[in-house]
């Protein structure tokens, strides 16, 4: 099966049992996959909020144009409306700004936390370039603020700009033009192969995160049955840093139970702007780890990002249970 097809659905025929299609949130996949088939589709993206809304300002839900559906835009109350409206923006290429809640005109679509919220779902017209455009923005890890025309959708109405940095800024509405950044996704860069490595690796996809595991002298082979990570590095760890440029999006653990590669890694993530930084082991060895490492010059506001021991205290014991408690760290210290 190919990517992005499992946890698609299609809303031709009634609403589905099961709101597998709100399991996506990296539309990105999906989109390629269905441009390399050659469909068109609609995107439907979530502009403005009054009041409550379990969906945040630049949610998207893409529409291909047999009715296939990905990702959400509400908590289930307006995506059937939305599906059929952007199959209409299909037909006719007229976009429309979509208005539900209280106090919209459209009684019939309510929302059950009380608030109010405008959708646009235009079509894609260039979809090859708009995806081409967003895949490699992401795979050098660049920051893009895609500018789209609310009024006038036509085909080249989404203009891409680039930002320097992957700072935090502000997703804007007006009357005549809505901005969204395009981030790179959480990227764990993990060293060791333990046990807690491998759950992490089974793991970290499911909310989104890239992986890259280093382990020297590590198999040749990759686990067959764990999703494939961005990058794996079996070569020695000075070699295989030196090929990493860390950024504000990427965290940084290390399970080696080797403390002369702990203090290295540490060492390096700690001097750059890797947002998160853990090392597996106990207190004890944590008071030894802190002291190397200020003898090594790290300052105190560098020992600020380091978690030692890694992860979030939800008595975790097993391989698994400690894995999610690194993700929750992880996710709980992401920028904005």
């Amino acid at each position: 099966m190919a990517e992005g097809e499992a946890i698609t659905q299609t809303f031709e025929g009634g609403w589905p049992a099961w709101p597998s299609y709100a399991l996506v949130d990296d539309l990105l996949p999906t989109l390629e996959h269905w441009t390399h088939q050659g469909r068109r589709f609609a995107l439907a993206t979530l502009i403005d909020v009054i009041g409550s809304s379990p969906r945040p300002v630049g949610s998207e839900m893409a529409i291909a144009d047999d009715g296939e559906c990905a990702g959400y835009v509400s908590g289930g109350c307006v995506e059937a409306a939305v599906a059929a409206e952007a199959l209409a923006v299909l037909a006719d290429g007229k976009p429309r700004v979509l208005d539900y809640g209280a106090g919209s005109p459209v009684l019939d679509v309510q929302l059950s936390c009380g608030g109010r919220i405008r959708i646009l779902v235009r079509a894609v017209a260039d979809a090859q370039a708009y995806v081409s455009t967003l895949r490699a923005a992401r795979n050098e890890r660049r920051t893009l603020v895609a500018v789209t025309s609310i009024n006038d959708c036509e085909p080249g109405g989404t203009r891409f700009h680039e930002l320097e940095d992957h700072a935090s800024v502000a997703i804007e509405t007006n009357p005549q033009l809505y901005r969204q950044l395009h981030k790179p996704p959480l990227r764990l860069i993990i060293v060791g192969g333990d046990p807690i490595v491998l759950a992490l690796l089974r793991l970290a996809p499911m909310f989104g995160i890239d992986t890259v595991l280093l382990r020297p002298r590590g198999p040749e082979s990759y686990p067959v049955d764990l999703p494939a990570p961005l990058h794996y590095d079996r070569r020695r760890l000075e070699a295989s840093l030196a090929a990493i440029q860390l950024d504000a999006r990427t965290a940084v653990y290390t399970l080696s139970h080797d403390a002369d590669a702990d203090h290295t890694l540490l060492s390096w993530a700690l001097r750059s702007d890797a947002y998160c930084v853990g090392a597996l082991g106990s207190r004890s060895k944590a008071r030894l780890r802190l002291e190397r490492l200020r003898a090594d010059g790290i300052d105190e506001a560098a020992l600020a990002r380091l978690h030692t021991p890694a992860g979030i205290d939800i008595g975790a014991k097993t391989p698994q249970e400690i894995a999610l408690s690194i993700l929750g760290q992880v996710i709980a210290e992401r920028p904005a």
